[in-house]
């Protein structure tokens, strides 16, 4: 069984896919041992609770990046965290946060990356007109939405979309992506050649 520690700022609404995915069993062979929040008011930290798991605030005001970087990290390795899945965690980590799991932390992006890095995705793709966009799953690394791409899923941009129904639409693919791309990670038949993720075949 591999132990998941989930990290959000907000509503948490990837950590609710996710959590459900695993109820489900769209995500084998999977739990989520933690879930931690640098915001005591994010709506995911009372859903975390609501649903009997373990769920910590460590807040991050007043701190440097690494010192509050080592106190979810202690967290993290007190749960015996496998794999960290990022869930609107509005904090960039630390190098030495990255280290210490090379190749464990997930994060979904609402871009096609590398096309809108950053914050307000949609609202960029919205704004520059393309017509598809989707959402990318990806290893974190020491830098913004940059690391290696596990998966990505498109959406069509419609003549008749505004900012809020192609970011909604982006949200359904989000969900359905985090689940396959944890499934694909936790599998560990993978290998990353340059920047490219691929399946190892047997």
């Amino acid at each position: 069984m591999h132990n998941l520690g989930i990290l959000l700022s907000g509503r948490g609404s990837n950590f609710i896919a996710i959590a459900d995915s695993i109820n489900a069993g769209r995500v084998a062979n999977a739990r989520i041992a933690v879930v931690i929040s640098n915001k005591a008011d994010a709506p995911g930290i009372a859903n975390a609770t609501q649903r009997g798991l373990n769920a910590l605030v460590i807040p991050s005001k007043g701190k440097k990046r690494e010192e509050h970087d080592r106190e979810v990290v202690a967290a993290l390795k007190q749960h015996n965290v496998h794999l960290i899945c990022l869930a609107g965690y509005m904090r960039l980590l630390s190098p030495w946060f990255v280290q210490q799991f090379p190749r464990r932390i997930l994060n979904i992006h609402p871009s096609l990356l590398p096309a809108f890095p950053g914050l307000e995705a949609q609202e960029q793709a919205f704004a520059y007109g393309v017509k598809v966009s989707g959402c990318t799953v990806h290893f974190v690394d020491e830098e913004l939405d940059h690391g290696a791409i596990i998966m990505q899923k498109t959406v069509s941009v419609l003549d008749t979309d505004d900012e809020r129904t192609l970011a909604a639409r982006i949200l359904e693919q989000e969900h359905i992506a985090y689940a396959e791309a944890i499934n694909a990670v936790l599998g560990g038949e993978f290998e990353i050649a340059g920047r490219r993720y691929r399946r190892k075949t047997v």
